[in-house]
């Protein structure tokens, strides 16, 4: 007798939050046709009694908590049409038989599950499959050549996956494609050309974040039917093809992250065709090296857009007044590029913009007030630029911003009354290096969800307001650099969440607030270079000296013994044995000024003194004063300038570690050698540099010695941070020291060129007078303890502010060479004017002297071989010949070959940045800009690749 459970035809239970597993009674019921548990939380594995039931059609188990293997014998349900099993926790490979028997699947997903291995090949007998999808997964391998006899397939997507290794010339066959994904692996190779006719309903084309090359396929605009067509972050090059805008139907079109350019004025000429996209929502082509001006012609396209994405490329000349015309925007990324002239009014227009992002380009005038009409904006980046003026009050009309960027511009005056009060939602709000001055406003504190508060470097006075204490999700608080006086308000022990307190180079006074030492999350404090005085506390962020500096504040004292100042009950003692003294001395000099003899040798002395401090210019005895130091206490701090503690030699003197009594951590000083002809001059070159330049990757200026030796011999010496982990030289050619065997490993070469791109990026582009160094290399890079590299050496440096004056002039007829052989830019040895590409060619150099391990001057160049020409006709199949070996270990010492290769890629993509950047002609060189944003880029690749 048949029971009433033998008899059922359908289990359709979507959606009923259905919990446990699924039991194997489930093979009993040998009429289910459909078994529909969709959406539910069932757990534990797919039973293998799903295999008995051949007149099954459609299963679907997706959406669970389902786990194990996916059963082989699900390839016994012969009738099965639907199969998806997509999100869940199933592992293993995907069975082969699942292709040998299905002859009548149509659908087959498989997505986001934790399965292993390939693609079986045997997938290519469901003739009837139109609909395949193994996207998130853990796939390997590459595209089965069998899939290209799926003529049905319209839905495919092997997306996030870990495939390698070309698109087999069999998917190219004509097909029924509407949706290709195959973003986010490891494929390689170009795209074939018939691609456009081989898919001519496609749909949808995803990509992006491969390691594609070659060109985009002209054939491409043959797709009639294409609305989504993303390959981003690949190796595209060459022209983007210039009717796009055939593709009527285009929707995004996503190219950024790759390498396309000719370098000529036409590579946005395709811009143009695109206004026949009239449903155009997304153009992003960032991150290319597409150059030209800035084409009119963007303001003609579609009104509907909304991102519009062309930041990181050499794109020149002014934003279109135009652009006011694209009111759908609500997405505007234009930074990173040479852009200039004055940020257009019609801006005020765009009145849906939600980001706004214009940063490091070389805008200039003042901020337009019609950027007060953005009413919905959120993110506003201007950093980086030559903005002038004030802050235009109607800012406040952008009531509901979160991140404000102004930083690293020329803006000045006070901050409009009311402006802060209006950004409730302020996230982060960043108005650094300008030159703001007067009181901050108290009402930042209505910012009650502010994070981060950069106001560093600029002119602000006045009081540290209390309110600050209201901010309660504050971590970041920046406002170094300025003029503000008064206390530190104890009302920010209430900032519980606080992480980074700067508040250094000010005219603070008063005791620090032993509520600092109360928060819990503090783990950056600096209040050097003020006027504090009394006891430095001793619990929470200040007992760990690499956490606080308070170094600079002459009347404190105690703290933990690391910071050495005296027990506050000596310092008492001490002011008041220094009063007692200076009465005797004021005794002693009344009666020595009797003697003729001496008021002769004083009057002497006072006129040699006075003629040393004329030689001193204004600015360094504004640093000086911060923290002056003596011969003496230079003897004293290097042992009488031992042997023991000698570092190096420069091109104007010595270099030696000392230990100040005033400094926590040891310095090196550089003792100028005054017989050296220039010695002076770049003395006082290196300190007028190093005076006016802030950044975590150049070194430190502590202060200066300009003074009188035991022998009454001029002397002068600069004061320096001390890098531990010494030179980038020694690094790559003395990996002996010590007895200790180092070497640097590519992420660490790859770290380092980030930092000194950094560095050579700010002194280019972000100080006030552009600043170039003119003798860029590997001895003038120094590493801290974190192996941070820091730039070195300004003593050849020259600031661009004179770059017409009579100075150039005569450099430029003179015999005199700035810089070091073999890193000196061709030009620089011809008499040319001092120019930011000169750096360039010697950071080019080094980053090609850190992958082969050879200097530009080694014996093997010659006979019109270079260290570039080298490189450059190794690229890219013949690297590995001319590595340094250390680097082909670390390559030859990955377990995976996948990565083994991926690595050699990354080191090919860092060896072409170097070679762009030591080309003979100036103007060809890469800019730092882009530099920078290669780099990154290799970085993030690597990080993948190690992950």
């Amino acid at each position: 007798m048949w029971s009433a459970a033998s008899k059922v035809i359908s289990l359709s239970l979507p959606g009923m939050k259905l919990g446990g597993s699924i039991s194997p009674s489930i093979g009993n019921l040998s009429f289910l046709r459909e078994a529909s548990l969709f959406n539910n939380s069932l757990q534990g594995s797919i039973p293998t009694e799903f295999g008995q039931l051949r007149q099954l059609r459609s299963l679907n188990l997706s959406q669970n908590n389902l786990q194990g293997n996916i059963p082989m014998e699900l390839g016994n349900c012969s009738n099965l049409v639907f199969l998806n099993l997509s999100y869940n926790s199933l592992s293993g490979e995907i069975p082969f038989g699942l292709g040998d028997n299905m002859k009548n699947l149509i659908k087959l997903s498989v997505a986001r599950n934790d399965l292993v291995v390939g693609i079986p090949s045997s997938l290519g007998n469901l003739s009837s499959l139109d609909y395949l999808r193994l996207e998130y997964n853990h796939l390997e391998g590459g595209i089965p050549d069998a899939l290209g006899r799926l003529s049905s397939l319209k839905i495919f997507s092997i997306a996030d996956n870990n495939l390698f290794g070309i698109i087999p010339s069999s998917i190219y066959n004509p097909s029924s494609f509407t949706h290709v994904s195959m973003a986010r692996n490891n494929l390689s190779g170009g795209l074939a050309p018939r691609l456009g006719f081989a898919f001519p309903n496609l749909d949808t084309l995803f990509l992006g974040q491969n390691r594609f090359t070659g060109r985009i396929p002209r054939s491409v605009v043959n797709i009639s039917c294409l609305k989504r067509l993303d390959i981003n972050s690949n190796g595209f090059s060459g022209l983007v093809p210039d009717d796009l805008g055939k593709l009527r139907n285009l929707l995004l079109f996503d190219v950024h992250n790759n390498d396309l350019e000719l370098g000529i004025a036409g590579d946005l000429d395709f811009l143009s065709s695109l206004r026949n996209c009239t449903g155009l929502l997304y153009l992003i082509i960032h991150g290319n090296r597409l150059g030209g001006m800035f084409p009119d012609t963007v303001a003609n396209l579609s009104s509907k857009l909304e991102a519009l994405y062309m930041g990181g490329n050499p794109i020149s000349g002014s934003i279109p007044r135009g652009i006011g015309n694209l009111y759908g925007l609500t997405d505007v990324y234009l930074g990173e590029t040479l852009l200039a002239g004055e940020l257009p009014v019609s801006i005020g227009h765009l009145q849906n913009l939600g980001q706004f992002d214009i940063s490091s380009n070389h805008l200039s005038g003042e901020i337009p007030s019609s950027i007060g009409n953005l009413s919905r904006l959120l993110y506003l980046y201007l950093n980086g630029n030559n903005f002038r003026g004030r802050i235009p009050s109607t800012l406040r009309g952008c009531k509901d911003m979160e991140k404000m960027d102004l930083s690293l511009n020329k803006l000045g005056g006070t901050i409009p009354d009311q402006l802060l009060a209006a950004f409730q939602s302020l996230i982060t709000l960043n108005l650094s290096h300008n030159s703001f001055n007067g009181s901050f406003p108290s009402d930042i504190s209505n910012s009650k969800n502010l994070v981060g508060l950069y106001v560093d470097n600029n002119n602000f006075s006045g009081e540290i307001p209390e309110q600050f204490g209201e901010i309660s999700e504050l971590r970041i608080l920046r406002m170094q650099g300025n003029y503000f006086q008064g206390s530190i308000p104890r009302a920010l022990g209430s900032l519980r969440g606080l992480e980074i307190l700067d508040l250094s180079g000010n005219n603070l006074s008063g005791t620090i607030p032993l509520e600092l030492q109360k928060l819990p999350f503090l783990v950056n404090l600096n209040l050097s270079f003020n006027q504090l005085e009394g006891e430095v506390p001793e619990e929470g962020v200040f007992k760990n000296i690499s956490r606080f500096s308070v170094v600079g504040n002459k009347d404190l004292c105690g703290g933990i013994p690391e910071i050495e100042l005296l027990k506050c009950f000596d310092k008492k003692a001490m002011k008041n044995r220094n009063g007692l003294s200076k009465k005797s001395i004021v005794v002693i000099m009344i009666s020595l000024s009797l003697a003729s003899a001496s008021v002769a040798f004083i009057a002497i002395l006072c006129w040699r003194k006075q003629l040393q401090k004329e030689m001193i210019p204004l600015s360094l005895k504004q640093q000086v004063s911060l923290f002056q130091v003596t011969y003496k206490e230079l003897v004293e701090a290097t042992n009488g300038f031992s042997a023991l503690n000698f570092l190096g030699e420069g091109s104007f003197g010595s270099v030696y570690k000392g230990f100040l009594n005033r400094q926590e951590n040891p310095v090196a000083i550089k003792v100028q050698n005054l017989q050296n002809l220039g010695a002076v001059k770049s003395f006082i070159a290196e300190c007028e540099v190093l005076r006016n330049v802030r950044h975590r990757n150049l070194v430190k200026l502590i202060t200066c010695c300009s003074s009188i030796d035991f022998q009454g011999n001029d002397f002068k010496a600069i004061v320096l941070e001390f890098m531990a982990n010494g030179s980038l030289e020694s690094w790559l050619h003395h990996d002996h020291v010590e007895g200790l065997s180092r070497h640097l490993d590519f992420a660490q070469m790859l770290n380092i060129a980030i930092d000194v791109a950094n560095a050579i990026y700010y002194l280019h582009r972000h100080c006030r007078t552009p600043i170039v160094h003119r003798d860029l290399k590997p001895s003038n890079v120094l590493l801290d303890d974190d192996m941070v590299a820091h730039v070195s050496d300004f003593g050849m440096a020259k600031l661009l502010s004179y770059a017409a004056s009579n100075l150039d002039n005569k450099q430029s007829t003179s015999s005199i060479i700035k810089g070091t052989i073999g890193y000196l830019a061709p030009e620089c040895g011809m008499g040319f004017p001092t120019s930011p590409e000169g750096d360039i060619y010697s950071y080019g150099i080094i980053v090609l002297e850190m992958i082969t391990g050879k200097r530009p001057t080694d014996d093997l160049f010659d006979d019109g071989i270079s260290l570039h020409s080298l490189c450059k006709k190794a690229l890219p199949e013949q690297l590995e010949e001319i590595l340094d070996s250390r680097l082909l270990e670390q390559i030859n010492e990955e377990s995976q070959k996948t990565r083994d290769q991926n690595m050699l890629d990354c080191l090919v993509w860092f060896t072409k940045v170097g070679v762009a950047c030591s080309v003979e002609v100036p103007d060809k060189r890469m800019k730092i800009e882009d530099v920078v944003t290669e780099l990154h880029a290799i970085k993030a690749t690597l990080h993948q690749i190690q992950v």
